[in-house]
């Protein structure tokens, strides 16, 4: 995903059963605080547990230098989750979807679980560090839950969602 939205977006709202019922810009979603969209997030996990967590660059609309989840995006209007995953993970870290060990970690909401859109999140059990994009991404971590949360207890800065995923998907009493 490119920082600057030159284009805006265009992505479809859903029902609270995650069905389509319309389409807007990403920009109109975003002034209206809407969270009836859909976005892909995935961790890349390494053999001992740790999570591959980047930094996002400056120039980033939202949430600049803020830390990430490895793989971050909005699923475009009439594009599937797993289309985006697929898409994204090629754009933001240079893989491909079908060389590499992942899997569907669980499909969470706005009303079930406080997420800021719909989310399908996904793992890619990598101990490669990817070849990322340096138009997204400044910097990398490996880094355990428990320790991403102590960055971020410090006055490190993350995505809003990044703390609530963890504590969903990863529980940090899971050292």
């Amino acid at each position: 995903m490119n920082s600057s939205y030159t284009d805006d977006e265009l992505l479809d709202l859903v029902d609270e059963q995650d069905r389509v019922i319309g389409s807007w810009s990403r920009s109109a979603i975003y002034r209206e605080g809407m969270n009836n969209f859909r976005v892909v997030n995935a961790f890349l996990v390494n053999d001992v547990g740790q999570l591959w967590i980047p930094r996002r660059t400056a120039t980033k609309r939202i949430f600049p230098l803020c830390l990430d989840m490895s793989v971050a995006c909005h699923v475009t209007s009439g594009e599937d989750y797993l289309t985006a995953f697929r898409r994204e993970l090629h754009e933001e870290l240079n893989l491909v979807l079908d060389d590499v060990d992942w899997n569907f970690i669980g499909h969470l909401t706005p009303h079930q679980h406080g997420m800021s859109a719909f989310m399908h999140v996904y793992k890619i059990q990598t101990n490669q560090v990817p070849h990322y994009n340096r138009d997204d991404f400044t910097e990398y971590y490996w880094l355990y839950p428990h320790e991403i949360i102590e960055m971020l207890n410090n006055g490190d800065k993350s995505k809003d969602d990044l703390p609530r995923l963890l504590s969903i998907v990863y529980p940090v009493n899971d050292k």
